[in-house]
């Protein structure tokens, strides 16, 4: 198995679409997930402003992924745009595909003019942490009965 991955955007290739929507899926399954084809419909709608998912492809596949995307989180719809949707197939994980999907959004936002990025997690606030993000505030946030941490990064000197 190669080790060499390039990073390619759904704008730009559609036909990942489906294999990127089935990524998420498996590592984001939930009682109240979308279904394959509703989260596949997502990645291919037009976006609405600076908007974008990169998918990290290794031997033709997609085994990583994340998203800057308008609105993530429900009861804090006053703050935009959000890194989302990062995942990383388990069996690819530990290699800093990850991070390299997420400084590719970062990347994206930064030259769209975007100053404060925002995401929110439950499992990895120290991986986000050595990335330059912040936490927000003490209290914990909530999605869909899971307690998250909120944090943000200034793009000014990404």
């Amino acid at each position: 198995m190669s080790t060499e991955y390039e990073i390619l955007t759904i704008t730009d290739h559609p036909e990942l679409a489906s294999a990127v929507a089935g990524l998420m899926f498996r590592v984001f399954r939930h009682k109240g997930s979308k279904s394959l084809e509703e989260m596949t419909a997502i990645l291919l709608r037009p976006p609405a402003g600076p908007e974008e998912t990169f998918a990290l492809i290794v031997d033709g596949e997609p085994v990583a992924c994340a998203s800057l995307a308008r609105h993530d989180l429900p009861s804090r719809n006053d703050l935009a745009p959000w890194l989302a949707g990062v995942a990383v197939d388990p069996a690819f994980r530990g290699r800093g595909y990850g991070i390299a999907v997420v400084r590719s959004v970062e990347d994206f936002a930064h030259a769209a003019g975007v100053r404060v990025l925002w995401l929110y997690t439950w499992s990895a606030e120290g991986l986000y942490a050595k990335m330059g993000w912040e936490r927000v505030g003490d209290e914990r946030d909530e999605n869909r009965g899971i307690p998250v941490v909120l944090m943000r990064r200034y793009l000014t000197t990404a």
